[in-house]
């Protein structure tokens, strides 16, 4: 294996210009008990002893901000919860499968309404228990934005760094139910996803996926040790809002600091297919959720206050994140802003695992997955050609700061 990437001083720049503090004993520790690959507890522990309020940090208190599925957890909630209500017939029939997202296609509206029928009606619960066509249906559009026959669930024009359709889904899925329902579905989802064993898989119409569900130890202790450094932190997630809140909590994060995929409510506290925006994008069905650049906005928003298109933009230094801790590419901008420390558990995602490999600030922290890690990745990824995700959709080479090409890099954190 692979040495893990070289440890370097996480300092601001205005602090560059002074020597690094040592280790300050009054700051409370990461468990030497838990494994992290290579030098990555003391990549993260020099972060903490430098910009913790242990340290006499003076002013506003530094911030930390986590993705949530396959980052604290392994494995997804939001597909945890969508099988358990599948299995529980908890999707109710809208009234029009066409409408429930604004760049649904024919072809999907057809699919969905010759799989799950007419005859249940408007509002009442699907049988998606027994029928498995109506499952297989709602869930391969939901896992791959096609149908079962392989055709376009979702087409049209979207930025491809601020939503994809079938992420924005997951809530217009759950219209009509209350938020304490859907956060009831999750919390059920939740105790038997840490019930079944590690490796546990369920079965859904044809569909294979995994059956259970575990909080990661380390990233459990890391948020801990964060808050008692005197961190701020937030997890940011492109799931539905209520899920995560559910599961955040079991990391003793609250409503407050947990950010998702916000769905407007009628007057009558019940969801629908609308969800709340961000960088001036008012509310709409799905144009601004927390998805790669739109995690950095709603960060902006939520937590640095910055109101308007600027959210969208890179912040002055003071107005960054400390840590940023994610695994896919849907986390790649905000973890990239981060002033201290860029952790990246590697799940073999282009974008992301080109900037940690990459490395061009010396304060990524690659990391494997805790539990089931992956294998080695053969060849390399297509970092100057193919890595970076493109707002019209598609990829292209992926830049640094200062307009160099990112070269094609090797995995070496497994």
């Amino acid at each position: 294996m692979v040495t893990a990437l070289v440890a370097t001083a996480l300092v601001s720049p205005a602090a560059a210009a002074t020597s690094a503090p040592t280790t300050d004993r009054a700051c409370p520790q990461l468990s030497k008990k838990l494994p992290w690959y290579g030098e990555n507890r003391a990549k993260l522990q020099r972060m903490i002893d430098e910009r913790g309020t242990c340290h006499g940090h003076h002013g506003p208190r530094p911030v930390a901000a986590f993705d949530w599925d396959n980052t604290v957890s392994k494995n997804d909630v939001t597909d945890a919860t969508i099988a358990w209500a599948l299995k529980h017939d908890k999707i109710l029939h809208p009234a029009s499968w066409q409408k429930s997202s604004k760049w649904m296609t024919d072809d999907a509206a057809k699919a969905l309404t010759t799989a799950c029928g007419t005859g249940v009606p408007v509002g009442a619960p699907l049988p998606t228990s027994t029928d498995t066509d109506c499952t297989d249906e709602i869930f391969n559009i939901r896992e791959s934005g096609k149908t079962m026959s392989g055709a376009a669930a979702f087409a049209g024009d979207w930025n491809h760094r601020r939503t994809v359709p079938q992420y924005a889904w997951v809530p217009q899925l759950f219209a009509g139910h209350t938020v304490p329902e859907l956060e009831s579905y999750a919390a059920a989802a939740r105790s038997e996803a840490l019930a079944a064993p590690v490796g546990a898989t369920q079965q859904l119409g044809t569909h294979t996926i995994p059956g259970y569900v575990r909080y990661y130890e380390q990233q459990r202790d890391l948020i801990r040790t964060l808050q008692k450094a005197g961190f701020d932190v937030y997890i940011v997630s492109a799931g539905s809002e209520p899920v995560t809140e559910v599961w955040s909590k079991g990391v003793g994060i609250d409503r407050e600091h947990t950010v998702a995929i916000r769905s407007v409510l009628d007057s009558r506290g019940r969801i629908t297919t609308y969800n709340e925006g961000c960088g001036g994008v008012g509310r709409t069905q799905g144009e601004a959720i927390p998805y790669i650049d739109g995690k950095r906005c709603w960060i902006n928003q939520d937590i640095y206050k910055i109101k308007g298109k600027s959210a969208w933009d890179e912040q002055r230094w003071g107005k960054r994140i400390a840590l940023g801790g994610g695994d896919a590419d849907t986390d790649v901008t905000f973890v990239g802003d981060a002033t201290g420390a860029h952790l990246v558990l590697n799940r073999n995602k282009n974008e992301i695992m080109c900037r940690a490999y990459d490395n061009a600030d010396g304060r990524w922290v690659a990391n494997p997955m805790f539990i089931e890690p992956l294998p080695w990745k053969t060849g390399t990824y297509p970092c100057s050609t193919a890595s970076y995700n493109k707002p019209e959709g598609g990829f292209g080479p992926l830049l640094r700061d200062d307009g160099s090409v990112v070269p094609d890099q090797v995995d070496s954190v497994y």
